[in-house]
């Protein structure tokens, strides 16, 4: 039971009281009183409650979140050299930890943060559309994806562009071209994850 839990995305009231260990009267209140974010479910009276919405009520109201938080670590990786997304993705793979989507261009990056809701972007800063300061700054207007890490790559060195990344909202940069193993572990440290577990 437990497994599926660190998965999902949307829960249940039955569910999320049973990840926070609390009566499922406890959490229809705190939704019904909008102390708990969810959404109703179109056409009926279900109430769902999205993964990082549940995070936060349990963080604000000192609830542990190793329930949740035993899940794989979402990211999303950006950048439009395909080659190199597959890299990328094949190293995040080998760790286990980590469940991936990806984007090849500043739009995509856009919409799949607001969807997938990531816990960590690798984002190439030229895209063929939109630089990725644009999308940094884009994530950070909106305070829901406060927790979001933003780690930049790019073969660029001026080191005031990367201070003006880092001034837009990302979190970290690594110059390419890198090791695979090295991002992987850099994507750990910002996640507050142990390095390579998984060997």
């Amino acid at each position: 039971m437990v497994s599926d839990m660190t998965t999902k995305t949307v829960f249940t009231t039955g569910e999320a009281a049973k990840i926070c260990k609390v009566s499922q009267q406890t959490i229809i209140r705190c939704f019904d009183n909008g102390s708990l974010k969810g959404f109703r479910v179109p056409g009926s009276k279900f109430r769902r409650i999205p993964r990082d919405q549940l995070f936060l009520f349990m963080k604000d109201n000192g609830i542990p979140t190793d329930a949740l938080e035993s899940g794989k670590k979402k990211l999303l990786i950006v950048d439009d050299d395909q080659d190199l997304v597959d890299l990328m993705q094949d190293g995040f793979e080998r760790d286990g930890r980590f469940d991936i989507r990806t984007a090849n261009n500043g739009f995509d990056a856009g919409m799949g943060v607001k969807e997938f809701r990531p816990d960590l972007v690798v984002l190439d800063v030229m895209l063929p559309d939109i630089n990725g300061k644009e999308v940094c700054m884009r994530v950070r207007n909106d305070p829901s994806m406060d927790t979001v890490k933003i780690l930049c790559i790019s073969g660029m060195v001026e080191h005031s562009k990367v201070d003006g990344l880092k001034a837009a909202g990302a979190n970290d940069f690594m110059q390419k071209p890198f090791a695979i193993d090295d991002l992987v572990g850099r994507a750990c440290d910002l996640l507050d994850i142990e390095r390579g577990v998984m060997g």
